[in-house]
């Protein structure tokens, strides 16, 4: 038997994957929520009975969260920042301390190596291969790979992405991770204007609006429109590392 079958709405499958991608990001947004909500919560928690509620929250989200994974067929952008998230939350807690502590720095001289990510890069990801040949390895390969089952060959190191060396920790997005835990040896420490486009990557990645600068609607308008004119993963870190270099120019002459 042959069959045929067509999407009635006439859809490509470049737009079903978003909307696949739209629908867990607002499951993983959802969860971030909760999160942020748990961590300010133990401010306060002063109790070994308020410590064991929150624990056992926390492993109702960590449940959550391999429910949502499960049903992210096409490598949905929130998941990295749920993870840091949760991550934060079990270090806090004192749970598992020692499998969920973020790696040792083991990766060697950061010349010359292959960095991979992703597939479908966006502002994280965008920002940080923008930094990483810019600051901190100037001879940088990058490399994008399916989000699920990649095992990383020899000398390769991961950024944003599950079990990366560098990704989400905490509320810090990996642009963050990198700025403040690699040795940015082009720039000078504590640079105003690279720690600024951190926090807009952040409040665009996040969606948490912690910073609040007043270019980061435009920017985040700018990345979003960027991604929906380009499929090519290279294209794309070439047009965005254009865009935040005029950004990194533009906030060193604000003095910021």
């Amino acid at each position: 038997m042959v069959c045929e079958a067509r999407f009635v709405d006439g859809l490509s499958d470049r737009e079903i994957r978003e909307l696949f991608r739209q629908a867990r990001d607002a499951d993983y947004h959802a969860l971030a929520d909760e999160a942020r909500a748990l961590a300010a919560s133990l401010e306060d928690a002063a109790s070994s009975e308020q410590r064991t509620e929150a624990q056992r929250q926390l492993a109702r989200l960590r449940t959550r969260l391999g429910q949502i994974v499960a049903i992210d067929f096409f490598g949905a952008s929130g998941r990295e920042a749920v993870d840091g998230l949760l991550g934060g939350l079990e270090r806090a807690l004192g749970a598992a301390e020692e499998t969920l502590a973020p790696p040792a720095p083991a990766y060697g001289r950061l010349e010359g190596r292959v960095w991979v990510t992703r597939q479908g890069v966006h502002v994280d990801r965008i920002a940080s291969a923008w930094l990483i040949p810019r600051f901190i390895d100037p001879k940088a390969r990058f490399k994008f790979v399916p989000a699920k089952g990649y095992v990383p060959r020899p000398g390769e190191l991961r950024f944003d992405m599950f079990e990366a060396e560098f990704t989400h920790q905490g509320d810090r997005c990996t642009f963050e991770v990198l700025l403040e835990e690699v040795p940015v040896e082009r720039a000078a420490a504590g640079d105003p204007a690279l720690q600024v486009i951190g926090e807009i990557v952040h409040d665009i990645d996040l969606k948490d609006r912690k910073f609040g600068h007043p270019e980061t609607d435009g920017i985040r308008a700018m990345i979003a429109a960027l991604c929906a004119a380009c499929d090519d993963d290279a294209e794309r870190l070439r047009r965005g590392a254009a865009l935040l270099e005029d950004l990194y120019g533009y906030f060193q002459r604000q003095g910021r």
